[in-house]
């Protein structure tokens, strides 16, 4: 069964910076592109973050230049560093994969999803 799970969300203060993990089992997804989205309070998923097999890496303008998104093919594993955190940032914090090698934005494109991770900022 392929599977996401995510890790790593908590309470911090604005300016703080957390790390969020995504683990996959059940299949390599290795060659597949990976993503990050969150979902505010009565919003609709957004995307965050995304990083191809190979590595390269597009952002929401929201976060470019304090979120930064990598992965490791051997370990099966994805990450999203948040450095100066804010309060609009707050969310849950979904990943997510899909199995076709082409860039998108729009959550209906993934078929992969985690079971989220809760993100709160306090001002």
């Amino acid at each position: 069964q392929v599977q996401l799970v995510e890790s790593g969300g908590g309470l911090v203060q604005a300016g703080d910076s957390l790390r969020l993990s995504c683990a996959a089992s059940g299949r390599s997804f290795s060659r597949y592109p990976m993503a990050w989205f969150r979902q505010a309070l009565g919003k609709e998923r957004a995307f965050v973050a995304h990083i191809n097999w190979v590595g390269s890496t597009a952002y929401a303008d929201s976060v470019k230049g304090r979120f930064t998104i990598s992965r490791d093919n051997a370990e099966n594993t994805m990450t999203l560093q948040m450095n100066s955190l804010k309060p609009e940032d707050t969310a849950v914090y979904y990943c997510a994969s899909r199995y076709s090698n082409d860039f998108t934005t729009s959550p209906s494109d993934y078929a992969i999803w985690g079971q989220g991770t809760q993100v709160t900022v306090s001002s």
